[in-house]
């Protein structure tokens, strides 16, 4: 089998630089959905429900993304022309979901309609989301890939960033940051905007700078024979010949990322009551808590860059995947001790060192371990344990809220011990590597 080159740094870059854009997108979903639902006028109960649809999303539309580009070959690539497209009905639907209650529809019809461009949001970003992890298993050697999928941390972070921080930047420079009842403040709705044409420059980008390999060579680097080529696979098969690692990993993604829906669902809700003492959605203070939201997670963004540089200087990989989860939790149970706005920076820097090792380590010790015939089914499948444990968190939401009083702060408790969990089962993980001909550096358990 053929090895791969190196590849420059800023063919790395290129590779992955749409990302930035499609993260900003995610970033201002995961940060304003349970606001825009809470003001459409949600009950605070339902609120893990609205959050079920994008990891449903997820689900179905990875996998079949996955193996559908696995087996496309056009003059644009294999990859590219589904991130391309995903991206246009993203940007589209980007356009649409802030305005759910500013169309003179009554509270049920606007909240279908935002229900419905969820869904629509949440399906195209995952189309175009998953193919630059696929972009890097294919065009990246063994040695540069730990490397390759820092970069993506670092523009997924820096996007997030940007995203996170647009509503608190706009009412800052005199927008509004309050609507009528039932109605997303322009803050909000303008951030959808200018993240929506961010996102389609960045992929422009990415699309008119990365050619991928051309078939046969695509083959010969990652030794697919004739005879597999003609071989038919399914899901299940698939599943059924996954390596361990697979699971494993997927047994950590489960506790990790049950985790961060809590953290996306309850943080408005939570810092509003602890910090603002209000529980009331038309009342400014949980507006002013709703754009500290974007602040704090924009402080996560920064605690996983600062940590993401810091991840490799361990010598045991395994250790620093626990120990970084173990700190992301002690971020979470702090939430409930801190009544100042300002305190809650400590919280959400340690949570982004567990957003870090999520970001980056799964899908390392998974691309290692299987063959590039099948790489991107493998990692729509791997998103699973993603999407699984979001739509598990989703479904008792409601329920485990009535049993911590209703406290959405406790709930962030619960994120926090769920991390701890996850840190745990990282000792069940034992790495292995296909392409054990590319030398890559020794792991050390």
């Amino acid at each position: 089998m053929k090895v791969k080159p190196d590849l420059s740094f800023w063919k790395l870059w290129n590779i992955s630089f749409g990302f930035f854009g499609v993260q900003i997108a995610y970033a201002l979903q995961s940060a304003n959905i349970s606001r825009i639902f809470s003001t459409l006028g949600a009950d605070p109960h339902n609120l893990s429900y609205f959050w079920i649809l994008p990891p449903l999303a997820g689900i179905i539309v990875q996998p079949l993304i996955g193996s559908a580009s696995d087996k496309t070959w056009t003059r644009f690539g294999r990859r590219i022309p589904y991130l391309f497209i995903g991206s246009i009905v993203a940007v589209i639907v980007m356009c649409l979901l802030p305005n759910a209650g500013s169309f003179g529809m009554a509270v049920s019809t606007a909240m279908i309609f935002g229900l419905v461009a969820l869904m629509f949001m949440d399906t195209s970003i995952n189309m175009a989301m998953q193919p630059f992890k696929m972009l890097v298993g294919d065009m990246v050697n063994e040695k540069q890939k730990g490397l390759a999928y820092s970069i993506q941390s670092f523009l997924c972070n820096a996007g997030s960033l940007v995203g996170y921080l647009f509503p608190f930047i706009f009412t800052w420079i005199g927008i509004s940051n309050m609507g009528e009842k039932g109605t997303v403040p322009n803050s909000v709705i303008y951030s959808f905007y200018i993240g929506a044409a961010i996102l389609l420059l960045c992929v422009l980008y990415t699309s008119l700078k990365v050619k991928e390999m051309p078939p046969k060579e695509f083959e010969a680097f990652h030794d697919i024979t004739a005879a597999e080529k003609k071989e038919k696979t399914d899901f299940l098969s698939l599943l059924k010949h996954a390596p361990k690692v697979f699971w494993t990993v997927g047994l950590v993604q489960f506790f990790s990322w049950a985790a961060f829906m809590y953290m996306w669902t309850y943080t408005n809700g939570a810092i509003a009551y602890t910090v603002w003492n209000t529980t009331d959605v038309q009342n400014a203070g949980y507006q002013e808590a709703g754009n500290w939201v974007g602040v704090l997670f924009a402080v996560q963004a920064i605690g996983s860059v600062i940590w993401a540089i810091a991840l490799p200087l361990f010598k045991s990989r395994k250790f620093a995947y626990s120990l970084s989860l173990v700190l992301g939790g002690i971020g979470f149970i702090s939430i409930m001790f801190f009544n100042n706005q300002y305190l809650l920076f400590a919280s959400y820097l340690l949570i982004g060192c567990a957003w870090a090792a999520m970001l980056a380590m799964p899908f390392t010790i998974l691309t290692n371990s299987v063959s590039g015939k099948n790489m991107g089914a493998y990692l729509g499948l791997f998103n699973g344990t993603i999407c699984v444990p979001q739509i598990v968190a989703a479904l008792v939401g409601g329920g485990l809220l009535h049993l911590v009083a209703g406290r959405q702060v406790n709930m962030l408790v619960l994120a926090g011990i769920s991390l701890v969990i996850g840190a745990c089962c990282v000792y069940f993980v034992k790495e292995t590597v296909v392409h054990s001909n590319e030398k890559p550096e020794p792991t050390k358990a």
